[in-house]
């Protein structure tokens, strides 16, 4: 089993034992290190290459969105996964932009943590259903028509996964519906990044919003109650 090395960033010293306590029992999972701000994390990021990198948003010095733009920047490998209390379409949409792989509250249920760490450290998007339904919602109010030869291009199976990925299915969920095992979903969705020219799971979103394969969010639970 590879075990995947985590950095936790986050202002407040009580989080950052949270998140260790909470991740503590997992084998496939280690904490490397933990920074209280931006700076410090792309400095971190640089001295110890975790695989994953736990951002939270709002910090003194460098905020979330600017160190997870620096840390894509020069470190492309690294994966960010962003846990924060804000739920603002803006701040989902700036931390994608910026090059993270998930977007993660910090009311989820410590599965959904633990999920999102699994698929960034597989450079997969882990979609958290309250900020997907944000996520596709802000998407569909910037519709664009998509190229027609584009979507011809995808097999009906790659149709039916990107239609699955808009709609919020981590890649597990995918190969369970499907009964495709993880590394043919994983080969799918590459092969689909690489035919459309998207690199991020926003950016398939869009797509898929805009070829039509996806009209809106109606089958995702909300937050929870």
């Amino acid at each position: 089993m590879n075990t995947i090395k985590v950095l936790v960033v986050d202002d407040h010293t009580l989080v950052r034992e949270g998140i260790a306590q909470l991740l503590h029992s997992q084998d496939d999972i280690v904490i490397v290190g933990e920074a209280t701000n931006g700076q410090e994390a792309v400095e971190k990021t640089g001295q110890l290459l975790p695989k994953v990198v736990l951002m939270d948003i709002a910090m003194p010095v460098m905020n979330g969105i600017q160190a997870t733009r620096q840390i894509k920047k020069l470190f492309p490998e690294v994966q960010v996964v962003a846990l924060t209390m804000y739920d603002f379409d803006e701040y989902i949409m700036e931390m994608f932009s910026a090059g993270a792989l998930s977007y993660i509250l910090k009311t989820a249920a410590k599965q959904d943590l633990i999920s999102a760490i699994r698929c960034a450290a597989e450079g997969q998007s882990f979609l958290y259903p309250p900020v997907a339904t944000k996520l596709v919602s802000r998407l569909s109010s910037q519709k664009v028509e998509q190229p027609e030869g584009a979507v011809a291009s995808l097999t009906p199976r790659e149709r039916e996964i990107l239609k699955r990925i808009a709609e919020g299915s981590s890649t597990q969920e995918i190969a369970q519906a499907l009964g495709l095992s993880l590394r043919t979903v994983q080969t799918h969705r590459a092969n689909i990044m690489k035919k459309l020219g998207h690199h991020n799971t926003a950016e398939l979103v869009r797509y898929a919003i805009g070829a039509g394969l996806v009209e809106a969010y109606q089958g995702l639970p909300g937050p929870a109650s």
